[in-house]
């Protein structure tokens, strides 16, 4: 996949105990069983990461790994 993929799944790995081999870009946040509190420290580590600024709406249980990726993707980087 691409850079930002890695980069989400180093969060994950980092921040949620998960193995690099257990996420795929189709897995959804509901199947890595993130939790809405989950999915909020989620979001705030992207924007720390990247420095974009996302919605409550942009990352959501049913989103994908792929999905995420494009959200972040398609963010203006906050000056």
């Amino acid at each position: 996949m691409n850079d930002t993929y890695e980069r989400v799944v180093r969060l994950l790995v980092r921040n949620f105990g998960f193995e690099t081999g257990d996420v795929s870009p189709a897995d959804t946040f509901s199947e890595l069983e993130l939790d809405s509190l989950a999915l909020v420290e989620l979001t705030l580590a992207v924007q720390q990461e990247f420095g974009v600024k996302l919605t409550d709406d942009d990352l959501g249980a049913q989103s994908t790994l792929e999905e995420a990726v494009k959200v972040i993707e398609s963010k203006p980087v906050a000056a």
